[in-house]
């Protein structure tokens, strides 16, 4: 059987607790099963965010800052922190990590896409597990609500460009809802989706976490991005990583986009 390329994205409000500091239990989890599906021959690859929410946890901060420069700063911080901590849990496993750091601007041309593209395969032929983020420090676009969405779109446009399989996007939310279940009870997960209609779009509500910049907007986008482009999506609650053996196992959990032929 052919090996699967696969892009997982985490997001901020899966990799710290509400305040702010890291979730060792979970990312330890998550590194160990991507650790298993590399060996298993799966090509893996990680689209992180978390940067600023690790860089308020490691200087005291509660609340995420609404200045820019702020935000700078802590993606800085929080950065560094982030691909320590994913080298060392890694490293536990006998596998490598390479950082890459994304602007929109480095998809904006052919050349630049090929560019991302050969590196990021000559990673994969290494066994080398690609961490990829946008570069926040440079990059102000995401920082101020208008980019890649806590990096939903960018694991979008990574899936597309090195023609992944699937792409999964672990969240604090067990799936897409036909309204929002945080205020109402009785809401309903969809567990799949043939199409992304404005009805579809219309169910996602709420701006995401006090930590992170996405929604379920933002992944609702992603996942249309993907699919338009042959990428099954899936968005599924982050807190289990385990959840993707179930995945890859052809088992339904959280939401499945399916992708057009």
């Amino acid at each position: 059987m052919e090996n699967k390329r696969i892009v997982v994205k985490v997001g901020t409000s899966t990799l710290t607790y509400e305040n702010g500091k890291l979730n060792y239990r979970t990312i330890e989890s998550l590194c160990k099963v991507l650790s298993d599906l590399q060996n298993k021959g799966e090509q893996i690859m990680l689209v992180s965010s978390g940067a600023i929410g690790v860089g308020m946890g490691k200087t005291g901060l509660v609340k995420r800052p609404s200045e820019t420069k702020k935000k700078q700063a802590l993606a800085a911080i929080g950065q560094c922190e982030l691909m320590f901590m994913y080298d060392k849990f890694f490293g536990e496993y006998n596998h490598s990590v390479a950082q890459i750091l994304l602007t929109r601007y480095a998809v904006e041309t052919e050349q630049k896409r090929q560019n991302i593209i050969n590196t990021i395969d000559e990673l994969l032929s290494m066994n080398i597990i690609p961490i990829i983020n946008e570069n926040d420090t440079v990059a102000i676009d995401e920082l101020e609500g208008n980019n890649f969405g806590d990096n939903d779109m960018l694991s979008a446009i990574v899936a597309s460009l090195v023609n992944a399989d699937r792409l999964i996007i672990l969240t604090d939310i067990d799936g897409l809802y036909d309204s929002n279940p945080r205020a109402n009870p009785d809401a309903k997960k969809i567990t799949t989706v043939d199409k992304i209609t404005p009805e579809i779009l219309a169910m996602a509500a709420g701006s995401g976490s006090n930590r992170g910049t996405g929604g379920m907007l933002t992944k609702l986008q992603a996942a249309e991005y993907a699919t338009s482009r042959g990428v099954i999506c899936h968005v599924i609650n982050g807190s289990n990583p385990k959840s993707l053996y179930e995945i890859l196992d052809g088992k339904n959990k959280g939401t499945v986009f399916l992708a057009k032929p």
